[in-house]
């Protein structure tokens, strides 16, 4: 930050001057020495305060600049086509940061060391959006190597390669929400567990008798075996690789997690089978803001079930008039798991 040094004994009368001349910076303090007084002035005013001494206090200016402050400052040479498109917000991922930004690769590497320096991280990746059955991200690292992430929250350590995986930040209330169930004694089926988003919570607070975690994808398996032992709860986590419609039991589980979307309803009749009566389903899906409540109606009026919608809420936005929500069912009674 650049300051008008003044001396003391002219401050009054000087302060006044450049405040008609609307220089300076207010949302800085002005600062005292023995001798002087350091007036922050708005950047691009030193042509008109000619005849000022002019400093910049480095050491001062880099505590109080903001990490977006700092990265304009570091990359202010770059074409201004470049600059328009570095971004002002990011996910952090741990001691990870996420971007999203659509730059020439030979801007890159710069771009991300000016990011890790002002953000203090190990790493900085573009997000390139997702793909495929597994939802797999593509991430592109421009700057550091390691790209897994130790996420600490609300008392569940998740452990992931944000490279590999996709990390839903914006499901944060519901998993806060799954640790404060009552599952006491419960068997617990969570359909597609993922690194343990909702499976690890339920398991290390809530005190089933188990937690049956089935999730397809190899690399989000490997995390979710990781963060059972990292939360002490391989005991009552019981992670099983594979598609869930191979789980032929009937009627086992007290309590199911359906933590999918857009296809969600496809699986529905594996749960119908595998749920005891008067147990309780959680089912997500995305729907149209102002049809949700009737969508998921006859979604469990199509089915073989008796069932009551306990309470429906709103997870997250998904898209413009689209969100993501979360029925609580109980499933009363239904012939799908019964033994023939």
């Amino acid at each position: 930050m650049k300051y008008v040094r003044i001396r003391s004994e002219d401050a009054s009368a000087e302060i006044d001057r450049l405040m008609e001349m609307d220089v300076i910076d207010r949302n800085a303090k002005i600062r005292k020495t023995e001798t002087h007084r350091l007036v922050p002035i708005l950047p691009g005013n030193e042509d008109v305060l000619k005849g000022y001494e002019i400093i910049e206090d480095i050491h001062y200016s880099r505590e109080r600049k903001s990490p977006q402050e700092k990265i304009c400052l570091a990359l202010h040479d770059l074409p201004e086509k470049v600059k328009g498109q570095l971004p002002m917000k990011w996910e952090y991922v741990g001691d990870i940061a996420i971007l999203k930004m659509d730059v020439p690769d030979e801007y890159k590497q710069r771009i991300g060391q000016a990011y890790a320096e002002a953000l203090g991280m190990k790493t900085i990746c573009i997000d390139h959006g997702v793909s495929g059955e597994f939802r797999r991200p593509d991430m592109e690292v421009i700057f550091g190597s390691d790209t897994v992430s130790s996420r600490l929250e609300n008392g569940i350590r998740y452990e992931f390669d944000v490279t590999k995986v996709m990390y839903s930040s914006g499901n944060t209330d519901e998993r806060e929400r799954m640790a404060k169930l009552d599952c006491t004694g419960e068997v617990v089926w969570d359909m597609f567990a993922g690194i343990g988003y909702f499976s690890l919570p339920i398991a290390k607070f809530t005190k089933p008798l188990r937690v049956i975690s089935t999730e397809k994808n190899p690399d989000s398996y490997e995390f979710l075996v990781r963060n059972a032992e990292l939360n002490d709860v391989s005991d009552i986590l019981y992670p099983v690789l594979g598609d869930n419609r191979h789980m032929h039991s009937k009627a086992f589980a007290d309590r199911i997690l359906m933590g999918y979307v857009q296809r969600t309803s496809e699986f529905l009749e594996t749960a119908l089978t595998a749920i005891k009566d008067n147990g309780i389903i959680h089912y997500h899906d995305t729907f149209y803001v102002n049809e949700y409540q009737e969508k998921i109606r006859q979604i469990f009026d199509s089915q073989p079930c008796d069932h009551e919608i306990l309470g429906i809420r709103e997870v997250k936005s998904f898209a413009p008039s689209v969100s993501h929500y979360v029925a609580d069912v109980r499933i009363k009674q239904t012939p799908l798991n019964r033994t023939l």
